[in-house]
């Protein structure tokens, strides 16, 4: 598993690769916790929106990710940084 954190700017600030995690999920946790911040809302929800046929429309956004794994951190109602993993 590789997890990366981000600032409120969507800036890498943290991440950590455990050992023998796939090359592969480097980007997609930078991309997932990006993704929260930038749309702030984890990106769970459009792996559920887009399960929906009216809701395909979602992935043509730029940076969504349809998949869970992008939280957003939140501080008195204001995203200060995300989580992805």
């Amino acid at each position: 598993m590789n997890i990366a954190v981000v600032d409120s700017g969507a800036n890498l600030v943290a991440f950590n690769r455990m050992d023998g995690a796939a090359l592969a999920s480097i980007a997609i946790a930078v991309h997932k916790a990006r993704a929260a911040v930038k749309f702030r809302r984890p990106t769970k929800a459009y792996e559920g929106a887009v399960q929906k046929s009216d809701y395909k429309h979602v992935l043509s956004l730029d940076d969504v990710i349809a998949s869970r794994g992008g939280i957003p951190l939140v501080e008195d109602g204001k995203i200060i940084g995300g989580i992805g993993c």
